[in-house]
């Protein structure tokens, strides 16, 4: 996810066992600067929270003659991929991501920060958290192993857990290149989202005509790099001098959307699969997403107002403060407890089986969404100290060169990861992806490395 704590510095402050989240976020709370967008951190928090019980709702763990398997419940129930549509706020956070990111590019660019440290910085944020969460999947895989586990299960439970490191990959794409993104934004303004949807459409004819989904590649960036360059135009106001801007974004969009999915070529849903012939919307993203997200864009513009007063309340405040403290911390780790409600109530009976998408079905997901809530809780109190040790970073400027070389091999190794599954697709030892590992491994290395200063001399006995 985003960054944790909006597009501003963080307040300074520290995760500890006695502390916890609850006093550092009321420290964070009662410190919030004035100017602070709080709109932007709400819209942050309701999106990780809207993902997780997503997820959750959907993901469907089954038992077939004793064995696990994992189900997608959208791909049983067509009459709710309608609801994909409120449940699909990807764009709602590459869009706040755009506006993030134009505030903090400015604010460092003024204090002389260069781009390659601000990338690392930006980079970093999301990798040492994530390297820490790789780090517990192999182990725990390790173990499961050595406790005489089916290997098939675990690696099935592996990839469940890893499955949203998908994002991760396109976003760190996007953060990286943000200083390019924001020259193209000061040069050609919207002009600039236009060059991209045109490169989603064409990826979507390209696939209409061969068949590939392959054909379409350049829309993973195109796509989600449109809906950045919408928040940096929301930045800089561009989408607020009036109120039509906003009314066109969603009364356009929503139109499009409808034309798109009910008389065009692209599916209904907004997450997983699609019934052939229809093109999946997601893997790789199309112009029906884009239509949804322009709709989601102008939706957001539209309800500031209302919530700007609304996130004057500090109860409410300090919530959105709290979610915003572990936000990425909670994104990593959700399935997890799918995972382990799975190959332990589920598996064991405890949980009764219910036939997928019935009235009974859903009956139960109030008492497994509980259950799930509970486990995320106690993993997010444990984990979340990952997520702000990365705060330490000196603020040495690195090279470009090193920069760059550790974004790519970091982004190689994810995209491995998040295309291969829990194999991965470079060479394995004992079913782990130790390529794509050791490629993020480097990569974070690069990234983390300590860099002596310009004009600065050795330390003794360096």
């Amino acid at each position: 996810m985003p960054h944790t704590h909006g597009h501003h510095e963080h307040v300074p402050g520290s995760w500890n066992r006695t502390t916890g989240a609850s006093s550092r976020a009321a420290d964070l709370a009662a410190a919030t600067p004035a100017h602070r967008d709080r709109y932007v951190d709400l819209l942050r928090a309701l999106a990780i929270v809207v993902v997780v019980i997503g997820h959750w709702t959907i993901s469907a763990v089954t038992v077939d003659r004793g064995r696990l398997g994992w189900a997608n419940v959208i791909a049983a129930l067509p009459w709710a991929h309608p609801l994909t549509w409120l449940f699909q706020v990807m764009p709602v956070v590459f869009l706040v991501g755009g506006y993030a990111n134009a505030a903090s590019w400015t604010s460092h660019r003024r204090g002389g920060t260069s781009a390659a440290g601000w990338v690392r910085s930006r980079a970093l944020r999301l990798l040492r958290p994530t390297a820490a969460f790789l780090a517990v999947l192999v182990t725990g895989y390790g173990a499961a192993l050595a406790l005489g586990a089916d290997v098939q299960v675990a690696r099935a439970a592996v990839w469940a857990s890893a499955i949203s490191l998908w994002f991760l990959v396109v976003y760190l794409a996007v953060t990286s290149t943000a200083p390019l993104l924001l020259a193209a934004d000061r040069r050609w303004g919207l002009g600039g989202v236009l060059v991209l949807v045109g490169v989603v459409a064409a990826g979507d004819a390209a696939r209409l005509l061969t068949g590939h989904a392959a054909a379409a590649g350049a829309s993973y960036l195109a796509a989600w790099a449109a809906m950045h360059q919408l928040g940096v135009a929301w930045y800089r106001g561009a989408l607020t001098r009036a109120r039509w801007p906003a009314f066109a974004l969603v009364g356009g969009g929503a139109a499009a959307l409808v034309v798109l999915t009910g008389w065009g070529p692209y599916a209904v849903t907004m997450v997983g699969g699609a019934p052939p012939p229809d093109l999946q919307n997601t893997a790789p993203p199309t112009l029906a997403l884009l239509a949804l997200a322009s709709a989601q864009a102008g939706a957001v513009l539209l309800l500031r107002p209302t919530a700007d007063r609304v996130l004057q309340r500090p109860r409410l405040w300090l919530v959105v403060v709290a979610v915003n403290a572990v936000v990425l911390t909670v994104y990593l780790w959700h399935m997890v407890p799918v995972v382990i409600a799975g190959t332990t109530l589920v598996a064991n009976g405890a949980l009764e089986q219910r036939e997928v998408g019935t009235a009974a079905w859903f009956a139960w997901r109030l008492p497994w969404l509980a259950i799930l809530a509970v486990m995320l809780v106690a993993i997010v109190a444990v984990t979340a100290r990952w997520e702000h040790r990365m705060l330490s970073v000196g603020r040495v400027e690195p090279p470009p060169v090193v920069v760059g070389t550790g974004v790519v091999a970091s982004l190689a190794g994810l995209a491995g990861l998040g295309v291969g599954g829990p194999e991965g697709l470079l060479p394995t030892a004992a079913g782990v992806p130790v390529g794509e590992l050791l490629l993020f491994a480097l990569g974070l290395a690069l990234l983390t490395g300590r860099q002596r200063p310009r004009g600065s001399s050795p330390e003794p006995g360096s």
